[in-house]
């Protein structure tokens, strides 16, 4: 992998525009969880769950933009945050973590940009691999309707879709839910 790309969407972030608030009562996220935050950026959904997950958990801010997890190392030190650990990958390529390790993974606005580059394949096998048995995925995507803001129509993936990828490999969708109005949050279970 080319450590240096910049991947499609780097640098922007969607977390003003949907409430926030929802999203995280939605996602269940306790005190003591490993969190994989997969296509971190600059953290702004990374910084939360370090907070929600407290001390005793830990979160792994998964990025192939180098200047992106700087940012998520600095936001951590700042708000000594020391349950945070970056790890600079293409999740195309595989996930860097041992097998059975996460409670959630959350891809927040980067589905539609890991299927652009490759088939979702190898990301949705090891993201199985690197979950607990009855951990969550949780994907966060743009509603497919016309934008701004957000990537074109074309790009966007509605939650069937969604469904439909993750449905080879086992997961069972436990929820769909309204988390902006241009985001939906859909959750899906681990199968064992």
């Amino acid at each position: 992998m080319n450590k240096s790309r910049k991947p499609h969407g780097a640098g922007r972030s969607t977390f003003d525009l949907i409430d926030a608030d929802r999203l995280f009562e939605t996602l269940d996220v306790r005190r003591s969880m490993v969190v994989l935050d997969l296509g971190a950026g600059g953290g702004d959904y990374t910084i939360p769950l370090a907070q929600a997950v407290g001390p005793g958990g830990r979160i792994f801010a998964l990025d192939a933009w180098e200047e992106g997890l700087a940012r998520v190392r600095e936001r951590a030190s700042l708000g000594r945050l020391r349950n945070i650990e970056t790890l600079l990958a293409d999740a195309n390529e595989g996930i860097p973590l041992d097998d059975g390790t996460i409670d959630v993974c959350l891809v927040a606005t980067v589905f539609h940009d890991l299927l652009r580059e490759a088939t979702g394949e190898t990301v949705l096998r090891e993201t199985l691999r690197v979950l607990k048995p009855g951990g969550r995925l949780a994907i966060l995507e743009f509603k497919k309707i016309e934008g701004p803001p957000g990537p074109p129509l074309q790009i966007r993936i509605s939650e069937k879709d969604v469904e439909d990828h993750l449905a080879p490999f086992g997961f069972r969708t436990e929820s769909v839910s309204e988390v902006g109005k241009y985001h939906y949050l859909l959750i899906a279970s681990s199968p064992f």
